[in-house]
């Protein structure tokens, strides 16, 4: 699969943003290993309660934090002190600030640069989000709300791991434009509209069409607003008679390769959601499972699309691109980049009639 450097995104190889890294229900108590952004990381919740996520390896003797299960420092339950984790070669402990602030067996301070590099989590929607910035700076935007996660008359979602891919993300950010898809792969019919706005670091799709099975026989076209916070945030709202909330999360692992998460919100009459309305709701997420499946088959199978041929009725392709970028490049020519594509296009048909902008 091609690489960022292949699509000309920018000087970085990674783009800067909010990107989920855990299931809450994956991190109970313990030290989790996981590899982002080309990086070995852990994730450990303190006593507190608190989860954090630090680089993998000791600056002492390059031990891994959390792939141990045999050191006595994990045996006796010292892994985890506090909201400090330790080394399980050494028993260095290091703070939540990242560093060192114990050598049980050195009568010397531990030194100035035992440090661990770490990244900023917030914990929400029973997710565990970082902020990754390969200039380092604190966020440029809020992570999401989510503010129907937990709302009265709502079941929250049951989150997917949808697996891990070889595809870059470029890939998968296009669909936010991408028309021409939407019949053949998830069965839209009879389109009345389909929109895209760009402003600053949020891209939104509104699509109003019918459907083969969820708007058939005639019935009243689905009305779904699809929107990215950042790069690797994907929220969308459809109305119909069980209103629906939907999250779409993909990550960096390495330069080409994804992971995937999926999550589905579901609207219902009782305030306290009742056995039967968390059982529909299932079945509307295993729905909506089924239908993201469709993309990622196709994502997983195909070769990069470094330069789209684009045709009249496919969406704008190239805008998304140009807004894409923004996260690659320093946060200083973010600006730049949002003042060439903010604005409302509106994709038109699928044969004659040409998509136009109006911004």
């Amino acid at each position: 699969m091609a690489k960022t450097s292949d699509y000309g995104l920018g000087e970085f190889t990674y783009p800067r943003g909010w990107f989920m890294v855990a299931r809450s229900q994956d991190l109970q108590s313990g030290v989790m290993s996981v590899r982002y952004f080309g990086e070995d990381m852990v994730i450990y919740r303190g006593q507190s309660g608190k989860a954090y996520m630090v680089e993998a390896y000791c600056p002492h003797m390059g031990t891994h934090l959390g792939l141990n299960k045999t050191s006595y420092i994990v045996k006796d339950s010292t892994h985890i002190e506090g909201d400090n984790i330790r080394c399980p070669y050494h028993g260095w402990r290091f703070g939540p600030d990242g560093r060192c602030n114990q050598i049980a067996y050195s009568p010397v301070s531990p030194p100035k640069a035992a440090v661990l590099r770490r990244w900023q989590i917030v914990e929400r929607a029973g997710c565990l989000w970082a902020w990754y910035d390969p200039e380092g700076g604190e966020p440029d935007y809020e992570l999401p709300a989510f503010e129907n996660y937990g709302a009265p008359h709502w079941v929250n979602w049951e989150l997917r791991h949808l697996g891990d891919m070889d595809c870059h993300p470029q890939e998968v950010v296009d669909n936010i434009a991408d028309k021409a898809h939407l019949e053949p792969v998830h069965g839209s019919l009879a389109m009345v509209s389909f929109e895209n706005e760009f402003a600053g670091h949020t891209v939104r799709q509104i699509l109003s069409a019918g459907h083969r099975t969820l708007a058939a026989d005639g019935g009243e076209p689905m009305t779904n607003d699809t929107w990215y916070t950042g790069p690797g945030i994907l929220q969308s709202v459809m109305i119909g008679a069980n209103p629906s909330h939907m999250l779409i999360a993909h990550t960096p692992i390495d330069d080409g390769r994804l992971r995937v998460w999926y999550g589905l919100l579901v609207k219902v009459a009782s305030a306290e959601p009742t056995a039967e309305d968390i059982a529909v709701a299932r079945s509307y997420e295993d729905a909506g499972v089924d239908a993201f499946a469709q993309d990622f088959e196709i994502w997983a199978n195909k070769r990069a699309c470094v330069n789209p041929m684009m045709v009249r009725g496919d969406g704008p392709f190239d805008k998304v691109r140009i807004w894409y970028r923004q996260f690659y490049n320093p946060r200083a020519q973010a600006e730049a980049f949002q003042k060439r594509v903010d604005g409302r296009y509106t994709t038109r048909g699928t044969k004659t009639a040409p998509w136009d902008s109006a911004a």
